[in-house]
């Protein structure tokens, strides 16, 4: 995620599609982290890319934008492409501000570490 203009925060108030722009699906497999939707079509990032993952509210993404649960973190990789630092929100429900961040936090920081049980369920 770019560094976002005061008019793009304040329209994120309104609705997060206007600060995640990019919509498409996620799929992890054992070589890669398929993320649709991308610029090219689709980013696909492989064990090694990954440099870093966390769910935390940033000063890009505070608790005041994405609710005030747990469930609301977005979930931030780090990454070695020029994309660099991704922000995603995985199946986020408009109303009640919730993600299935967690659970994909979790299968891909396994998948990282060669663990991997397969993607979370649907």
């Amino acid at each position: 995620m770019h560094a976002n203009k005061v008019a793009d925060k304040a329209a994120g108030v309104l609705s997060q599609k206007a600060l995640f722009r990019r919509r498409g699906t996620i799929e992890l497999t054992g070589g890669s982290l398929v993320l649709s939707g991308w610029d090219e079509g689709a980013l696909v990032l492989r064990p090694g890319d990954v440099t870093s993952l966390r769910r935390e509210f940033t000063d890009l993404y505070g608790r005041f934008l994405g609710g005030l649960t747990d469930a609301g973190k977005p979930l931030i990789l780090g990454t070695t492409t020029p994309a660099g630092e991704l922000y995603l929100l995985i199946d986020r429900k408009e109303f009640m501000e919730s993600t299935r961040n967690k659970e994909w936090a979790e299968a891909i920081e396994d998948w990282r570490h060669g663990t991997a049980s397969g993607p979370p369920s649907a």
